[in-house]
């Protein structure tokens, strides 16, 4: 049982800080619907991102370029609505956080007022600083996603691993002293090299978040249809399935099948 289970107790940004420097571990799932969010909130868990991954696991698009403010706001809502605890994170879609700030700040009031979430994760370095500024300023709490940014795919070409090199290694570590220096309250770390998450996890004093980023990091983060078995066809490295309910909910669907056709299903129990 996690040790915040029987902890009704908000949340909060200043919460994930001080659990970094108590050394112990931020636990982080998605989520895009009430009924999955209210599970895994009272399961205990820490924080709940309701990632553009949306747009792959909830859509079927091949990217995560496609999904609107919109539908964030509406998937949002759904999360914030079925959980009591864990703080919220919504991620800003692509193109609503890329370079002016003004128009940034609006789409982040937007989703802060239409949703109730408790912060926004924006993608982006010190391409963005300005936006990320102007956002901390007007009062939104912002986590920063560093490594490998799934709304840049088609600048980058493929989903490898990123900040193998001397030179890219070293802007990541940059952009990550600066987000901290803009006030950003954590960061997250997908994809990079577990060696160089860990020097980054010990430089700076906010919370690191990893995916694909090794042990070194203060939390860690997966997609609830991957830890849930739902989905079999996306197995990473940095995958662990905690549970196989693509099979169980298979085996659900065709058991109720048959019942229907064999007329076992309502019987008379079940009938008014």
């Amino acid at each position: 049982m996690s040790i915040h289970t029987e902890n009704k107790k908000k949340v909060t940004t200043v919460q994930l800080t001080k659990m970094k420097q108590n050394r112990e571990k931020i636990s982080v799932l998605t989520a895009y619907d009430f009924t999955m969010a209210q599970i895994i909130d009272n399961a205990g868990i820490d924080v709940i991102l309701v990632g553009d991954s949306a747009s792959n696991t909830m859509v079927g698009n091949a990217t995560t370029l496609s999904i609107t403010i919109e539908q964030m706001i509406f998937y949002a809502k759904s999360v914030v609505n079925g959980t009591k605890r864990a703080l919220v994170i919504v991620d800003m879609p692509f193109g609503t956080c890329s370079g002016d700030p003004l128009r940034s700040l609006e789409s982040a009031i937007k989703m802060m007022r239409e949703t109730g979430a408790d912060a926004i994760k924006v993608e982006g370095g010190s391409e963005i600083k300005d936006d990320v500024k102007k956002i901390i300023d007007a009062g939104i709490p912002v986590m920063a996603h560093l490594g490998l940014m799934p709304q840049s795919i088609n600048k980058y070409g493929t989903y490898a691993i990123r900040g193998k090199d001397e030179k890219e290694a070293e802007k990541l570590m940059q952009d990550c002293l600066l987000m901290e220096e803009l006030g950003a309250f954590g960061i997250l770390l997908e994809k990079i090299p577990a060696k160089l998450a860990t020097e980054i996890s010990e430089k700076i004093k906010i919370p690191t978040i990893g995916i694909g980023a090794g042990s070194g990091t203060d939390g860690q983060v997966l997609v609830i249809q991957d830890v849930m078995g739902m989905n079999k066809e996306f197995s990473p490295k940095f995958l662990r399935r905690y549970a196989d309910l693509h099979t169980i909910m298979t085996e659900a669907t065709q058991h109720y099948i048959s019942d229907v056709k064999a007329q076992k299903f309502p019987n008379e129990n079940e009938s008014y």
